[in-house]
């Protein structure tokens, strides 16, 4: 016994940040960013919280579903950060809903979400629970340098969230990491101890580009190949794969190496740009609204982040949300 997916939801800020936007800040035009990261625009916070997008996307999940918040038996958030150290923002985010389960935050970085499933997997494979709520949520515009037009252009704030149910959808899923903070790193905040002689580095998101780039595209072709086989599929069976929208070059090298045909790779990166964990199950909750997906389809979904860590998964769509097809 696995899990299906039985109710999706997401939740952004209002401000909408395009490129030209950006412009007015930076050394940098849309002429530079869309064609190195395929963003035009990217939703920013003003006045939400992090648990303001969770809320939303996890109201929206319950209501994809058809359940109430009292019939959770667990809240994952994955998350690199809430609004406060502690409480967690599934502590937080289970107050807000009104249930009454366990709740803990997972920080995989842009694989959090990957790691939140296999952490339900285990729930439902002890018979520890019968509805779970996994809820992806950042506000990366707290954490980049908005001098840096590197990095800043890359991300977006969001949400999204799927309630579990017990079913055989998961038919396979791997994640892993290989420690270290070189490539891809944001330092925490400092402190004001009397006593601490470490260094004090800016708390703002560092990233070797370039080593990132290859990191990815190999570590997706080689998830997706290993856990699409450990399924018993082939490329061939898959329908449509939901991979990190970090960049759309690495998007499309990914799908190079993998001779998947672009139409059945998704994207919504050009309207959200990265907003690490929460990319994929806020892709999934605008497919499944939109009525992509047909009950059977199989979907992959493939991320990668700091850590480094990244996390892959074979799902049957079951038909979970309101909007479906046969």
């Amino acid at each position: 016994m696995s899990f299906s997916i039985i109710g999706t939801g997401s939740g952004f800020p209002e401000r909408v940040v395009t490129n030209d936007d950006l412009a007015q800040l930076l050394d940098t035009s849309d002429e530079w960013i869309r064609p190195r990261t395929g963003i035009r625009e990217r939703r920013v916070a003003t006045k939400e919280t992090v648990l303001d997008l969770a809320l939303a996307a996890a109201r929206n999940a319950l209501d994809s579903s058809g359940i109430g918040p009292e019939e959770l038996d667990c809240i994952l958030c994955a998350t690199l950060r809430g609004d406060y150290f502690t409480p967690s923002l599934a502590c937080l985010l289970q107050g807000a809903l009104g249930a009454d389960c366990p709740a803990f935050d997972i920080n995989g970085a842009c694989s959090g979400f990957l790691y939140a499933l296999d952490v339900a997997d285990c729930y439902f494979a002890r018979g520890k629970a019968q509805k779970i709520m996994v809820v992806a949520a950042e506000m990366m515009s707290k954490l980049v340098d908005w001098k840096d037009r590197s990095t800043c252009v890359l991300f977006g704030d969001g949400a999204g969230a799927v309630v579990l149910g017990p079913g055989n959808d998961l038919l396979s899923i791997k994640v892993t990491a290989k420690g270290g903070a070189e490539l891809l790193r944001a330092p925490n905040v400092h402190g004001n101890s009397p006593f601490d002689e470490t260094e004090e580095l800016p708390c703002v998101v560092y990233m070797n580009g370039q080593e990132v780039y290859k990191f990815a595209v190999s570590s997706m072709q080689r998830d997706v190949q290993e856990v699409v086989q450990q399924a018993g599929l082939t490329l061939e069976d898959v329908n449509y794969i939901l991979p990190h929208q970090a960049n759309i070059r690495i998007i499309d090298a990914a799908a190079h190496k993998l001779k998947m045909p672009r139409e059945r790779i998704l994207t919504n990166i050009d309207r959200h740009g990265n907003t690490s964990g929460a990319g994929i199950p806020a892709l999934l909750d605008e497919c499944a609204r939109a009525g992509t997906f047909h009950r059977g389809d199989i979907l992959v979904m493939s991320s990668f982040g700091s850590g480094l860590t990244t996390g892959a998964c074979v799902l049957r769509w079951s038909g979970a949300g309101k909007e479906q097809k046969e």
